[in-house]
């Protein structure tokens, strides 16, 4: 018999992890990279430091270790992380830990959002106040939600999985069943990145209670058949180089996760500025070093580096799920994030409701383009009242 209790939850991380977390940084061993070099053009500027193009720079990680060591305030986040409601129950033999907060008011709708890797569920917060509570924002409080945010299995305090399987699909199930228990009959559903993949998978296995599906990204690609680049435009074709070039040079990460995630769980398990960097490749500048430091600290406390990465594997292996989508998509895309070509989207998605196209806001836009993204799904969402 499986336990669907749902049981209040709070962070409360024991004062020793803190140490020994301050202790292993006081003695990170840098990692080597190549010199400075000197940069002459008749004259002498000074040694100029590597840049990205080698992957993470060492000063990058090094000034982030040191506020983290010397700076960062653990006990001020998690106090503010337990400002927001906080509850787990177990689905399919996984802990799920889950944000839920209600509307103030009764017609809101309920909402489910899921977060990317290497993000946690705090990729959200700053935005329950006003989905939850417009009125109090400057909103119109007929835009209002109830706010389900949860932690993807394999990730933060839903802990390490235990068992082989937890694909995107599996994660889809698992929260079609959190609403089940949380007593919505109807909901939408936001995700971003790996969240981008669940919520239409979950649009997809719940057909009869999601109402409609909001997305940062649309991982719809060419299938190989010559017949699909007939007619491409050039800035089709532009965003095309663009996808292919971001696979050349920024999907190292996702290669190894998906096919070995254990060869770099040893040292992401061992050492926390090697955690740190492997989330600062992604994160980079679209989240403020405190910010990026509590989600390198959920992952650290929780020790859920393997087994957040397992999810790309465990999507690698999954069987697709038949296509094209029937339920109502919309999209948000973002000035500096990958943009999806829309003739492929309107092959595997009948029902592209919503395309709206940014020229701010990166892959992270929970962070860097709050009230856009906030705008997005508020009308998006409004045609299902």
């Amino acid at each position: 018999m499986t336990n669907s209790e749902i049981r209040p939850f709070r962070i409360e991380i024991p004062q020793a992890d803190l140490d020994d977390l301050t202790d292993r940084l006081r003695r990170t061993r840098w990692a080597d990279e190549l010199p400075h070099e000197e940069v002459t053009d008749g004259v002498q500027t000074g040694p100029v430091p590597p840049g990205w193009e080698y992957g993470v720079p060492l000063s990058y990680v090094r000034g982030l270790v040191e506020h983290w060591r010397d700076g960062f305030d653990w006990r001020a986040q998690e106090a503010r992380l337990n400002e927001f409601p906080q509850f787990t129950t177990e689905i399919d033999g996984q802990t799920i830990h889950f944000v839920h907060v209600r509307s103030p008011e009764p017609d809101a709708t309920p909402l489910i959002l899921t977060h990317g890797w290497p993000n946690t569920f705090v990729e959200y917060l700053d935005l329950v106040g006003p989905l939850t509570d417009p009125r109090a924002h400057g909103g119109d409080p007929a835009d209002a939600f109830h706010v389900v945010i949860p932690s993807i299995p394999g990730f933060g305090f839903s802990g390490p999985t235990r068992t082989k399987g937890w694909s995107s699909q599996r994660v889809a199930r698992a929260w079609a069943e959190l609403m089940r228990r949380l007593g919505y009959e109807k909901y939408g559903a936001h995700g971003n990145d790996a969240g981008a993949i669940v919520s239409p998978a979950l649009g997809t296995l719940d057909p009869d209670h999601v109402v409609g599906v909001h997305v940062n990204q649309i991982f719809s690609f060419p299938s190989g058949d010559p017949a699909e680049f007939e007619g491409m435009t050039e800035d089709e074709m532009g965003q095309l180089a663009f996808l292919q070039k971001f696979n050349d040079e920024m999907s190292a990460f996702a290669q190894l996760q998906a096919t070995k995630p254990q060869n770099l769980a040893h040292a992401l398990a061992d050492s926390p500025s090697g955690q740190l960097g492997w989330i600062g490749q992604l994160l980079g500048e679209a989240v403020d070093r405190d910010t990026l430091l509590t989600i390198a600290s959920i992952y650290w406390f929780t020790n859920t580096g393997a087994s957040s990465a397992r999810l790309y594997y465990e999507d690698r292996h999954a069987e697709p799920l038949p296509g094209p989508t029937t339920f109502p998509i919309g999209l948000a895309s973002f000035a500096y994030d990958f943009r999806p070509i829309r003739r492929f989207v309107e092959r595997d998605h009948a029902d592209l409701v919503s395309w709206n196209e940014y020229d701010r806001g990166s892959h992270w836009s929970a962070h860097d383009a709050p009230d856009l993204l906030l705008s997005d799904i508020r009308r998006f969402f409004r045609r299902f009242r």
